[in-house]
């Protein structure tokens, strides 16, 4: 059970702002925030080098509880300034050559998808679109169908931004491993708000950020490769952190995932999220889904009971994401009369889910996401004020 009274209180937002947009950037609890103030106040009070040093058991304190978020290695964890960022550092990094297929869905992040198309292009590389299943997420039997002699990579959203389904990951880690395809799993919208273990899964690579429902800082990140690939991989560019100037006309990198850092970064940020991930673990991965998944599947519920609103979730399995329409309505007008009324949600663009949105024929779509500290009294003012927007 998650102590309600307790984590609302360690969100004192909570008071007089009604936060569905946690899948954009979630409220940081105190304990979080206190630990990123701290720092800037002792970057403030003895400069940010010195800090640095003062705090060094703080910062490595990042690698030791993502890595234990996500059961992992702490070698195999890198600090990075964003998510997209983090999955560009391994993406680019992979050794591809002209002819080579990369596997990917129709709900791949736009961002994502848009450096698959660069690199497409840049390196004669070839795009195999997966198809989704009755449920809405990966077919896995097509999948499998659709590796070839020249497939490569498999790249995944774990959970789509544009919708509530949880991609089967595990299962198409199982069919990765047995071709012997790298796997990259973009883990931004779950890690947080559900156990993400990547033994189990078995990616190669997953990188995620801090702002959302890790509910960390913005401006920070993290990256997960696996130990046995990374010593294969070449990042996009590098600094005197992430290699060594061994001889004068060489170098080597770092043997770890550091390789994948940048020296000047956000310490107060890596802190809070160290932070973040602890406060975590302390609820529990498992509580927190069981209660995100019921709170949305509440949500979702209601809305589908208003009259000319109609959620348009994905998958088998769902998630804290919750998009939905209204008719007569634009989703951007429903986010500003929502804000009106100090209620936060988001909208889920077609720009940035065009394969998607075009197979359901969709517009713009309303977002709310939902976080455990959320309640029901919450859902029910939010429907509410959901059925008087026109």
């Amino acid at each position: 059970m998650i102590d309600l009274a307790r984590v609302r209180a360690d969100t004192p937002s909570c008071e007089n702002l009604l936060h569905f947009n946690n899948a954009g950037a979630s409220l940081m609890p105190t304990p979080v925030f206190d630990s990123v103030i701290n720092h800037l106040n002792l970057e403030q009070q003895i400069g940010g080098y010195e800090a640095h040093a003062h705090a060094m058991d703080q910062v490595e304190n990042f690698y030791h509880q993502m890595a234990t978020l996500l059961n992992a290695n702490t070698d195999e964890i890198a600090f990075i300034e964003n998510a997209t960022r983090a999955w560009d550092m391994a993406f680019y990094a992979l050794p591809l050559k002209p002819g080579d297929r990369i596997l990917t869905h129709e709900s791949e992040y736009v961002s994502n998808y848009l450096a698959l198309l660069q690199q497409a292009e840049r390196r004669s590389l070839h795009i195999d679109l997966v198809p989704s299943d009755e449920q809405g997420q990966i077919d896995v039997n097509e999948l499998q169908n659709r590796i070839t002699d020249r497939t490569r990579v498999i790249a995944l959203t774990h959970v789509p931004t544009q919708g509530g389904l949880v991609n089967p990951a595990e299962a198409v880690g199982k069919i990765a491993q047995e071709a012997g395809l790298i796997y990259i799993l973009d883990g931004c919208q779950s890690v947080g708000q559900m156990p993400v273990d990547v033994q189990k899964i078995q990616c190669d690579v997953l990188s995620g950020t801090g702002r959302k429902f890790m509910r960390g800082p913005r401006g920070t990140g993290f990256l997960y490769v696996r130990k046995g690939l990374i010593e294969k991989l070449d990042p996009p560019f590098i600094d005197l952190h992430s290699a060594m100037w061994s001889s004068d006309d060489g170098f080597t990198f770092q043997p770890n995932a550091i390789r994948f850092e940048n020296w000047e970064s956000f310490y107060a940020g890596r802190i809070g999220l160290g932070k973040a991930a602890e406060y975590a673990m302390a609820i529990g991965l498992e509580p927190i889904e069981q209660r995100v998944t019921t709170l949305a599947a509440s949500l979702r519920s209601n809305l589908n009971n208003l009259t000319g609103v109609r959620t348009t979730d994905q998958g088998s399995r769902q998630c804290g994401i919750v998009t939905f329409i209204k008719d007569g309505v634009s989703a951007q007008q429903m986010q500003s009369a929502l804000h009106a009324q100090r209620m936060n949600v988001s909208t889920a663009l077609f720009t940035s889910a065009r394969l998607d949105f075009s197979r359901r024929s969709l517009p713009d779509v309303a977002r709310a996401s939902l976080h455990y500290f959320n309640d029901d009294e919450e859902i029910e003012r939010f429907v509410q004020a959901v059925e008087q927007v026109n």
